[in-house]
């Protein structure tokens, strides 16, 4: 099935997105069909008018419609971010008068939800449940560890490379994480061993670091998910368990360490203090106990 052309403009913005801002090419994709959404609703209701002419309530309007659906507050949110992207294009092309989704939010309407997050019982559970002397487990044992102990996105793991590990300095360098930004994580001292021990056994010092048992292609994101999921029923665990649960796990356990948020939002490769404030939330008190440590030292003094 051919792709669905939108209007040129358009094109044209996506093409931006894609070859000049980097942006990676599952988040063009979303903008991409945000934007034909809105171009369907909009055709039936203004047509003739395009997306960059509308006025907030015709926004508004849309919005409405996408929450009778059933469209949560969350997801209405980012795609708002992504049509915000497209109106602010066109004003600084000179093409409209003005963004009006400028200063317009839904995030003041969100509640703020604690992620998943497995309990350190439940990680090492998790971890014992890989294991087995087959390559198979060998090589779920190390997706469960690499996804728990470094933080990585499903993306990030699925595109590691054997010379992305230093040997020397005993770090990943993540060359795709999310925007086409780069960063390198320290691998924990028990990941580290049984990395090297996969990367003996498995030869070789280019190409994909995770491959098929089959023909030796590169791991694909379902093919994780499905590693995650089967560790998480042999180690009994009840709630439902994805890689995104075990980043979550790795974010919330160094939040709960007093790890500094700048360090987590580093190692997380988080663009935006929303992205790793959320983490706060799953640690009742930790904010109010360090305005109070204030009031503490003033004490000491005295």
């Amino acid at each position: 099935m051919t792709r669905r052309e939108l209007d040129p403009w358009i094109e044209g913005y996506l093409s931006y997105s894609s070859d000049v801002r980097r942006m990676n090419g599952r988040t063009v994709v979303d903008i991409r069909c945000t934007l034909k959404k809105v171009c369907e609703f909009t055709l039936a209701h203004r047509p003739q008018v395009p997306l960059w002419k509308l006025s907030l309530d015709d926004y508004l309007g849309w919005l409405a419609h996408e929450r009778e659906k059933g469209s949560s507050e969350s997801v209405l949110a980012k795609q708002l971010s992504h049509i915000r992207g497209l109106l602010d294009y066109t004003w600084r092309s000179g093409r409209s008068d003005r963004n009006v989704l400028d200063g317009f939010s839904l995030h003041d309407r969100l509640r703020k939800s604690a992620p998943r997050a497995l309990t350190l019982q439940e990680a090492k559970l998790l971890v014992d449940a890989c294991a087995g002397r087959s390559r198979p487990h060998r090589r779920a044992r190390l997706v469960v560890l690499l996804l728990y102990g470094c933080g990585l996105r499903t993306s990030e793991l699925c595109g590691l490379d054997v010379q992305d590990i230093s040997l020397e300095r005993e770090e990943i360098l993540v060359k795709h994480g999310k925007g086409g930004h780069q960063r390198t994580i320290p691998v924990p001292t028990g990941v580290w061993t049984e990395l090297l021990a996969y990367l003996a056994e498995r030869g070789g010092k280019h190409g994909p670091l995770l491959r098929t048992q089959a023909r030796h292609r590169r791991i694909s994101a379902g093919e994780v998910g499905e590693i995650v999921k089967s560790a998480a029923a042999s180690a009994d665990i009840a709630d439902t368990v994805t890689p995104r649960t075990l980043r979550h796990t790795f974010g919330t356990h160094l939040m709960d360490r007093g790890v500094d948020l700048a360090v987590v939002a580093s190692l997380m490769g988080h663009r935006t203090p929303n992205e790793t404030g959320v983490y706060l939330h799953v640690l009742p008190g930790r904010a109010e106990a360090a305005v109070q440590s204030l009031f503490d030292d003033d004490k000491e003094e005295t």
